[in-house]
């Protein structure tokens, strides 16, 4: 898997400092940097930045649309009293009712808290846990289940958790394959890929290759989906079909995008492209691809629009000023529903302070910020009335 091919194990910059255990705290800070903007529908968005593995360093950021204020590091300000604040490497973020779910990874937990404020709710554990997504009054949560390590004879299969969010409380598992990243729910069913990334070690053999349909009612595993090795992503498109990214071997199989037609429950198209991330607004998919070959022992950085509906690739540019050259390595992205303006996060060097850059719909640079380390994922809070 990605992260753990290049994970480092560094100290972070520190910009002050206040002892939290064995944990130092990074203050907040408040940066203006935009216009403020009047949107119907949204506040702003939440961005949880991993922080590098080992090092209890997730942070949490805040961007104001009606300000253009820009907030670092606002968990721990709010929560003082946490230990390790958010913890150890924060894998994905989601609103959902008046909760906000932070995903983290290393540290087996998911921390709830309000939506509005960022104060604590409670915490949700689930050991190794990697994406979530919600449907009627549950969260499910996909789950490695065993230890983070590389090994080609790994033998913890994974699961999905099923989870009350208003008590919080697991009620249910449903088991998959090997290392089950990304999620997604359409007509009645969760959508899990299964990477096998762990067991990737001993060769392309050892990755996993099949999507688990899970029944939502029954919350049972109905059939596998056979797509390609080493799956990471998973997005349905409006129309309730599944967008599915595969990492290749890092070799001779190249990383690609799948169409999944649910109505015929298999793949019917591939997109020869790398899809490390990627957003659907509409019926464009906006998509960055960062892969790396270990035959030239160098990284290939794309970005490109691709009509879902035609599935063609689109002439149309994410950036269209340059300002690609600026980032050093695309981590996170996201696409505003009614500006279209495109936010994307640069993990720099994955060790100091990475940053988040704004485009507004033509691909043109609006504004650019510093983020927290390893900036990646993000939830847009809504205006609740």
């Amino acid at each position: 898997m990605k992260r753990f091919l290049y994970a480092i194990f560094a100290l972070s910059v520190i910009l002050a400092a206040s002892c939290r255990g064995d944990v130092e705290m990074i203050l907040s800070e408040d940066i203006s940097v935009s216009n403020p903007e009047t949107i119907k529908g949204y506040k702003g968005f939440y961005l949880l930045n991993e922080g590098n593995m080992g090092s209890n360093k997730a942070t949490l950021d805040y961007y104001n649309f009606a300000t253009g204020i820009y907030k670092r590091n606002i968990y721990a300000e709010v929560n003082p009293s946490v230990p390790k604040e958010l913890g150890d490497v924060g894998n994905d973020i989601g609103i959902y009712g008046d909760k906000l779910y932070a995903v983290i990874n290393c540290s087996n937990k998911i921390e709830v808290m309000d939506a509005e404020t960022t104060r604590r709710i409670g915490q949700i554990e689930i050991p190794n846990c990697r994406f979530i997504k919600f449907h009627e009054g549950y969260a499910y949560i996909t789950s490695y289940a065993g230890p983070v390590i590389i090994d080609p004879h790994y033998e913890q299969i994974g699961f999905v958790a099923k989870i009350n969010t208003s008590t919080l409380q697991e009620v249910a598992r449903c088991l998959v394959g090997f290392q089950p990243d990304e999620l997604e729910i359409a007509g009645g069913k969760i959508y899990v890929v299964n990477s096998g990334g762990y067991m990737g070690a001993g060769g392309t053999s050892g990755y996993e290759r099949t999507v688990s349909v899970i029944d939502i009612e029954s919350f049972r595993e109905e059939r596998r989906i056979d797509v390609a090795y080493n799956l990471e992503r998973i997005k349905a498109d409006s129309r309730g079909d599944l967008w599915i990214s595969s990492r290749g071997d890092y070799e001779g199989l190249p990383a690609s995008l799948f169409f999944l037609d649910r109505e015929k429950g298999e793949i019917t198209d591939t997109i020869p492209i790398a899809a490390t991330n990627y957003w659907i607004d509409d019926d464009l998919l906006y998509v960055y691809g960062t892969e790396w070959s270990n035959i030239d022992n160098d990284w290939n950085i794309s970005y490109r629009v691709v009509d879902t509906r035609t599935h063609e690739i689109t002439a149309r540019k994410i950036i269209a000023d340059g300002t690609d050259k600026e980032i050093e390595k695309p981590y996170g992205i996201m696409v505003h529903p009614e500006t279209k303006d495109v936010f994307i996060t640069d993990a720099g060097n994955y060790v100091t302070p990475g940053a988040v850059y704004c485009f507004d719909k033509n691909g043109k640079k609006k504004w650019s910020v510093r983020a927290g380390n390893i900036p990646g994922h993000f939830a847009l809070l809504p205006i609740y009335e």
